[in-house]
């Protein structure tokens, strides 16, 4: 079956519901939820240690308050793939998206910051379940070059919608520390998107040929490939997250620390994961190995470039960097895992990823930190983090296999 409709609601002549335009950018806006979780708070991190410079904490409160949300996703995310599994995938999108709308302005009326925190990480009960439920609905949807065709444009599209996100925050930032969380209103568009061109996948053709419908037996849960690209998501995942939580600091250790100018010097560059977005849908036939060993590459480079920087030019110039390594990191994993999953394993399979993925987000401003003390500055941290991207892609050179895994059909 082919990915192609006659509509953009996803409706053919014959009564069979096959995806389309709507259904695709509506995924794509879907999955940049959680993304624009800790995104919008990047140019507010040194506005909101400013506002809680009482709590002599503050400065490790608020960068792990950034990411607080990924603790909840580690943990909740295979859960969510089981229900998803379970019970459908419409449904949980709805309840959760409109969940996310509602808890990621709470902080707007909050004024302790261990309040914010924990509505953080209720916030992330709904990211698990957008991120695996979106997720999930990628592989349903279409067959191998409609997942990578709508990836590859997702990471084309989504730099707008950073770039947007970045520049608004910067200046809902310098109006208030607590302005920025208005950013989270877009959940609520996303749930009118959603409501109107989601559909459950048991009518698509070949997910009820993947599934084996008629078969004898299912597939077996693929552990082996699973344990794999879970290891490489859980290091992808922390190095991704070093620049979007902490590079407001960086950019205050170079001197520059108002919101509004950090949202400015930052739109332009962030921009280059297009780059990234169009070398993975460049690279996607050459293989998992040679697209994994690149986006560390450009990534670990990145880091090292910023953390070596001595001015605005070369902070830029290592973003430039640092961020076609991230257009490529999200979808390169996802792909790549998903080249294991058949359909009936499938949202227990994104659960896992899920969950690997925002434990690295969880985990990397602790790990930045203990860094950053040994040695004795944020950009200090960012060498490290760089080398150590650097690492993990000469290692993932060897432990992945060169050719494409292939999907167990029943």
């Amino acid at each position: 079956m082919t990915s192609q409709t006659t509509g953009g609601t996803g409706i053919e002549t014959g009564g069979h519901r096959r995806p389309g335009v709507a259904q695709g950018l509506t995924i794509v806006l879907t999955g940049f939820l959680p993304i624009i979780a800790i995104v919008s708070m990047f140019p507010a991190v040194p506005a909101m240690i400013s506002h809680f410079a009482s709590d002599p904490s503050a400065p490790t409160k608020v960068p792990a308050m950034v990411s607080a949300p990924g603790l909840t996703v580690a943990i909740l995310a295979l859960f969510a793939g089981l229900m998803v599994d379970k019970f459908g995938r419409r449904r949980l999108l709805l309840l959760s998206t409109g969940l996310y709308g509602f808890i990621g302005m709470a902080p707007m009326f909050l004024q302790d910051l261990d309040q914010i925190y924990a509505s953080r990480l209720l916030l992330g009960v709904a990211e698990a379940a957008i991120l695996t439920t979106a997720n999930t609905l990628i592989g349903d949807y279409w067959d191998e070059a409609g997942r990578h065709r709508w990836l590859s444009l997702q990471g084309i599209i989504g730099p707008f919608f950073g770039s947007a996100v970045i520049f608004t925050s910067g200046y809902l930032a310098s109006m208030s520390w607590d302005s920025v969380f208005l950013i989270y209103s877009v959940g609520f568009v996303a749930f009118l998107a959603m409501f109107a061109f989601i559909y459950e996948p048991e009518n698509d053709e070949t997910a009820r040929k993947m599934l084996g419908i008629g078969a004898a037996a299912s597939t077996p849960f693929p552990w082996k490939g699973v344990l794999l690209f879970s290891v490489v998501t859980l290091f992808g995942g922390a190095l991704y997250y070093v620049f979007i939580i902490n590079g407001g600091i960086v950019w205050q250790e170079l001197g520059v620390s108002d919101p509004a100018e950090i949202g400015r010097l930052t739109t332009i560059p962030s921009m280059f994961v297009i780059v990234g977005a169009l070398i993975f849908w460049a690279t996607g036939r050459f293989g998992p190995r040679i697209q994994l060993t690149v986006f560390l590459c450009l990534l670990g480079s990145g880091l090292a470039v910023i953390g070596s920087a001595s001015d605005w030019k070369g902070m830029v110039a290592g973003m430039a960097l640092q961020q076609t390594g991230a257009g490529m990191a999200v979808p390169t994993l996802i792909a790549w895992a998903q080249s294991y999953l058949p359909f009936e394993h499938r949202g227990r399979g994104m659960g896992v990823w899920t969950s690997t993925f925002f434990f690295g987000q969880f985990v990397s401003p602790l790990l930045v930190s203990v860094a950053r003390t040994s040695a004795g500055s944020m950009q200090g941290a960012f060498v490290i983090a760089g080398l150590l991207g650097l690492v993990i892609a000469a290692v993932t050179w060897f432990i992945v296999t060169p050719r494409q895994p292939q999907l167990a059909t029943a």
